[in-house]
């Protein structure tokens, strides 16, 4: 009996015990402290209203203060003009003017008055935020370039993360590293709250997004493993991306409450602290100890949940497997076995493709947010909400549905209504804000089918490995997803013609992939590669 037969090994725990409940539901809670910090820099590095700093002990009459800040045309408004943010007329001109009684506008034309930079700071605008980075560290105009890199920095770590953590769980197993990764979460982010300087900040921020993103994919992958087939579909898509979405909602909700980004910080922190406890309720992956010769300890766990749902076990659980178990445990998988095998090598690039363009249109599309017409708070609220209703139609898609037409059908129907925004008049703010959420409600979708795609594809030796660095060729969409945005400043359509453009290709390349629908996940390489040759035939005899 070769190792594959696992889930027939275990077929008689059943598939929604209470062992299972508690695995589901534990794991779960572990991604809301996820989403709540994932695009936290909406609020983090929230940008009020700003203007230059005036001194208080300046003798300027009214009429001269009052325009003392010179007025630019607004690309955003249509070209109107509003007060400049970063420059103000020269003083010494100003109070020269104001000594001799002469008027602005009436006795001086302005736009012959010098002007100079915000010398003396800004005054910014608390109607929003009481405190921000951007307040913090006057993070606007000449330094206005360090808030999207402070993004960038965050996504480098979970690029860093994608990268190490898939390894270092498939070495020392997925619930160490799972729970290792919870607990420097909470270190990083107290110390983060006391930083004394923006390069202190940024720097925290690197390594609080390396530790995040290995605590997804590793909880991700141990709940795929324990749960079983059924049961798996839903955690991997609507389970996992709801209990995402759940802290995505209360980030905006947190934020119109406490309006400082440090109290901010400390409810992150409070977030992790509670799933450190969950250490003590989830157990390791048997795949991974069986993957691993650890037939022994497998068969304890399996013997466990079989008395949690109050099941009596067979007296032989494991044992027959261990024949197959032990050739694949001598060897260590790597990264590089990903592009060792000509059939695994083709799928993990098209896999990078597509998980890269998928993150360049979620990030955009979600730290886009607090650009969009209205009250930002709200805004983010609402790109949070329509994850919830294309999380649940992932599921019901993973669940009845082809892999390959799951997962282009989203792709293509998010490229197309994020191309077809930047097509309505400015004057129709409420219609172009519906059509650019009804391209996140779709590119949700798709991030939700391809996690479990991904998951169903490579075998369990190299599962989170495979999962890892697909996520980490994404971070370099998600690195970049924030100058996608930026490129709105030169012209309001080009993201969305870029981003629409590219999100349609990528559903197009994603019918080149193989099927996975019904058939039992792998467990080692020669048996992925049997898989892929059987369903090659299938293909060729459904087409003859």
């Amino acid at each position: 009996i070769r190792i594959v037969d696992y889930e027939s090994a275990t077929s008689f725990l059943g598939e929604w015990g209470p062992f299972q409940q508690r695995v589901f539901f534990l794991l779960c809670l572990s991604f809301i402290p996820n989403g709540l910090t994932a695009l936290s820099m909406v609020f983090l590095g929230g940008t009020p209203a700003h203007r230059c700093m005036l001194p208080a002990h300046l003798n300027l009459s009214a009429a001269w203060r009052n325009s003392s800040i010179p007025l630019e045309e607004d690309a955003s408004r249509g070209g109107d003009l509003v007060p400049s943010k970063c420059f103000r007329y020269k003083l010494e001109h100003l109070m020269n003017y104001s000594e001799t009684g002469l008027l602005p506008g009436v006795d001086v034309n302005l736009s012959n008055v010098p002007k100079e930079g915000c010398l003396d700071g800004w005054e910014f605008d608390h109607s929003l935020y009481t405190s921000t980075i951007v307040t913090k560290w006057n993070l606007v105009c000449d330094e206005s370039w360090k808030k999207p890199f402070s993004s960038s920095m965050y996504f480098g770590g979970i690029l860093a993360g994608s990268f190490i953590s898939g390894q270092l769980s498939d070495r020392f197993g997925r619930k160490p590293i799972m729970f290792a990764t919870i607990a420097l979460q909470v270190v990083i982010t107290l110390i983060q709250i006391f930083s004394s300087s923006w390069i202190m900040f940024v720097a925290l921020y690197f390594l609080l997004g390396l530790v995040q993103i290995s605590n997804y994919l590793v909880a991700f992958v141990l709940g795929s493993e324990l749960l079983g087939p059924m049961v798996r579909t839903l955690f991997s898509t609507a389970g996992v991306c709801l209990f995402f979405a759940l802290g995505y909602m209360l980030l905006p909700l947190l934020a119109f409450f406490l309006r400082d980004w440090r109290l901010l910080q400390v409810t992150f922190m409070l977030a992790g602290c509670v799933c450190l406890p969950l250490f003590w309720f989830i157990s390791e992956s048997p795949r991974w100890l069986l993957s691993q010769g650890k037939v022994e300890e497998a068969e304890a766990i399996i013997r466990n949940a079989a008395k949690v749902n109050k099941i009596e076990p067979p007296a032989l659980i494991f044992s027959p497997l261990m024949d197959g178990s032990k050739n694949e445990k001598k060897k260590a998988h790597n990264i590089c076995d990903l592009l060792r095998f000509p059939n695994i090598r083709w799928l993990s690039v098209t896999m990078w493709l597509i998980w890269n363009t998928l993150t360049i249109a979620y990030y955009a599309l979600s730290l886009n947010t607090a650009n969009l017409h209205g009250n930002p708070f709200f805004n983010c609220f609402l790109s949070a909400v329509v994850e919830v209703p294309a999380y649940g139609l992932s599921w019901v898609m993973f669940r009845w549905c082809s892999r390959r037409l799951s997962l282009s059908s989203a792709l293509f129907a998010g490229g197309f209504f994020i191309f077809i925004t930047q097509l309505i008049p400015p004057h129709l703010p409420a219609l172009s804000i519906t059509f650019e959420m009804m391209g996140k409600f779709a590119v949700s979708t798709a991030f939700a089918v391809i996690f479990a795609y991904t998951a169903e594809l490579y075998p369990t030796v190299l599962r989170n490995t495979a999962i890892g660095a697909s996520s980490t060729a994404s971070r370099i969409g998600s690195i970049v997803a924030p100058y996608f945005i930026y490129l709105g400043t030169y012209s309001v359509s080009l993201p969305y013609i870029l981003i629409g453009s590219l999100t349609a290709l990528t559903g197009l390349i994603s019918l080149l992939l193989p099927e996975s629908f019904g058939m039992p996940l792998p467990e080692t390489i020669s048996h992925m590669q049997i898989d892929r040759q059987t369903n090659k035939q299938a293909d060729r005899c459904h087409a003859e």
